[in-house]
């Protein structure tokens, strides 16, 4: 795929913007190795280019964002700050859910983020409600809802699937197949091995995407975008992508090969970009060093903004419930 069409710009911010995420979760695991940060921690490293492509073809101010319990990198993505990101980690007051979240339940209602969530699969009928309010209110704007393999054998996603293609719902459903469902392959566990067929069971049109590739993601979502605005449907990718890192930062992963991970390696979508960009006159050594150094210093800035931000005070505990 040829670089020519993109706008330097363009390409400098998806790069600018997967290194960021790169950038934070690498550091979010060595905050958690100093006990800085509890509970679960889910990394998206390897993943960048499935949420920075898919939400670069996006209008942030009429479109939303529904994800899983991975979910730093799609936040970061739609503009959340990482001052805001990293203060949720750490449990502090100025984090995104005022420090009551954690990891697992990024929230950013000023970016049309409407939250990670820690239940699995539970987010994709939440996704259809937002769908419908779009619908209802005749909105112009699209839903994307991202899930992991795991959870495509939950019902309510079968459910979900159906409903909306009834009510004809303005929603990309997006299955990020980073090849494990926790510590097991996806294929010892389904009886197809091509998520995208799915879409066929509610007459909705689905496709595979090479997720490892920003510039493919992007195009791809833009024609599941046109879809749904030309026909009336929802639609369904699946975006085969890889996770460099365990489950989360309690997995060793010791259940996939050196071999394996190393081939996916080969594949990194940061190194993807940067080469093509190198090829093309469209990047120089130079300039990458400078954007990563800017990308580490912002999540540096992070880690400070979150380590001398206040705990949320007892009372607390009593505010933004409904009963």
């Amino acid at each position: 795929m040829s670089l020519g069409k993109y706008e330097k710009a363009f390409l400098m911010n998806l790069l600018e913007q997967m290194l960021l995420i790169r950038r934070f979760e690498e550091k979010s695991a060595q905050m958690y190795g100093l006990r800085k940060i509890g509970g679960f921690l889910h990394l998206y490293i390897g993943q960048e280019a499935v949420a920075v492509g898919s939400i670069a073809a996006l209008d942030m101010k009429k479109d939303y964002v529904l994800t899983g319990y991975r979910d730093h990198g799609h936040a970061l993505a739609c503009g959340m700050h990482p001052n805001a990101a990293m203060a949720e980690l750490l449990g502090k007051v100025t984090g995104c859910s005022k420090g009551k979240g954690g990891s697992m339940h990024f929230f950013d209602v000023e970016n049309n983020m409407y939250g990670g969530n820690g239940i699995v699969g539970a987010h994709i009928p939440i996704a259809a409600g937002v769908a419908f309010k779009v619908k209802y209110y005749e909105e112009d704007g699209v839903v994307l809802c991202y899930f992991g393999d795991g959870a495509i054998h939950q019902g309510v996603f079968h459910e979900t699937l159906n409903m909306a293609k009834i009510w004809s719902l303005p929603i990309i459903f997006i299955c990020e197949n980073n090849q494990y469902g926790m510590g097991t392959n996806y294929k010892r566990v389904s009886s197809v091995h091509d998520y995208s067929i799915m879409g066929a069971s509610y007459d909705i049109p689905a496709w595979q995407v090479n997720g490892m590739d920003v510039l493919t993601v992007y195009e791809e979502t833009q024609k599941a975008i046109k879809l749904i605005k030309d026909k009336n449907t929802p639609v369904l990718l699946e975006i085969q992508t890889y996770r460099y890192r365990g489950h989360s930062m309690s997995d060793p992963a010791r259940y996939r090969t050196k071999e394996e991970l190393e081939e996916y390696r080969s594949q990194d979508p940061i190194a993807i970009l940067q080469s093509k960009m190198l090829e093309e006159g469209a990047l120089t050594l130079e300039e990458y060093k400078e954007l990563d150094n800017k990308c580490k210093e912002i999540i540096n800035e992070s880690v400070r903004f979150a380590e001398e931000s206040e705990e949320p005070p007892l009372e607390a505990m009593y505010e933004d419930i409904y009963a």
